[in-house]
């Protein structure tokens, strides 16, 4: 009854120890991961996602590494620019493992590595760059760190993939003067902008009136040229009418009666010439000799009948 009692226990203790095995032995290894085996002491392999066998007892799971992109801040610090100003500095480091074996190996810890570089670059790059620039070429700066830590992370199975700066803070005092310098800029522009609208009123003023006055002279000019034109035609007018008369007169000369139709009309003109003369002056005007009537108008007859001769 011992003897099958003790090999019951035998016989359950082998169950259960290879249970144990069977369930040592099969690992399943999720997505973006990947396991390293080590065989007593020594690296195997790498076991890659899905079914994976072990030997339990003999292999040993030494590291687990995420293969996925980790973000990994890097604590602040303090940085001295090349014109001696410091900056309180600190970013964010994304980077991506990609040799598993290398990450176990290469480096007692990759995390820790990567931080320390990426701090002890991000002072080489700062120092060598003034205040201003620090501000203005934060691509320059974050590229130039990927690249510092991209080269010795090789060695450690770790890919860089970017860097990028978080904050970037000077001292109070430094801060303080940035912000009177931009208010004297804004200033200054401000002061230029109104400057400059003067200027630009003055100058439409200055033009406005010119053309004002180019318009104005053009206008007087081309109302002189219209008065001209109107006193040459009506000089032209009265011209043509007075010889249409006289020609009337001469033609009328030479018909019966003429000539003396003609001596009775100039003799009325003298006599009223004469007294318009009396009515606007306070003297009275009297030929010396009245005989000048009949002989003023025995000159204009000669004139006329030398008129119709030559006609």
């Amino acid at each position: 009854m011992e003897e099958i009692t003790s090999g019951t226990a035998v016989a359950l203790f082998l169950v259960v120890l290879a249970i144990v095995f069977a369930f040592k032995s099969v690992n399943v290894i999720p997505q973006q991961t990947a396991w390293v085996i080590e065989r007593l002491g020594k690296f195997h392999k790498v076991l890659n996602p899905g079914l994976n066998f072990i030997i339990p007892f003999i292999d040993k799971v030494a590291y687990k590494h995420s293969l996925k992109e980790i973000p990994l801040d890097t604590p602040s610090q303090v940085c001295i620019t090349r014109d001696n100003t410091q900056l309180s500095v600190d970013g964010i480091l994304y980077f991506q493992v990609t040799d598993p074996k290398l990450a176990s190996y290469g480096t007692s810890n990759y995390l820790v590595a990567v931080t320390q570089l990426a701090q002890t670059t991000l002072r080489s790059v700062i120092g060598k760059m003034a205040l201003d620039e620090t501000f203005e070429e934060r691509d320059i700066i974050n590229n130039q760190i990927v690249s510092a830590i991209d080269e010795a992370a090789l060695n450690w199975g770790v890919k860089v993939l970017r860097y990028e700066i978080k904050d970037l803070t000077p001292p109070a005092v430094i801060l303080q003067a940035m912000q009177r310098q931009i208010t004297a800029e804004r200033e200054k522009r401000a002061v230029i902008s109104e400057s400059e609208g003067r200027k630009q009123e003055q100058i439409n003023l200055a033009t406005g009136a010119r053309e004002a006055a180019i318009a104005k002279s053009e206008g007087e000019k081309q109302s002189e040229i219209n008065i001209a034109q109107g006193k040459a035609q009506a000089t032209i007018a009265i011209a043509n009418a007075t010889a249409e008369a006289i020609a009337l007169i001469a033609k009328a000369t030479q018909q019966q009666g003429g000539d003396t139709a003609v001596n009775l009309k100039v003799a009325e003109q003298y006599i009223n010439a004469f007294e318009k003369l009396a009515k606007t002056n306070n003297t009275l005007i009297i030929p010396n000799n009245l005989s000048d009537v009949s002989g003023m108008v025995g000159s204009v007859m000669k004139i006329i009948q030398s008129t119709n001769a030559k006609n």
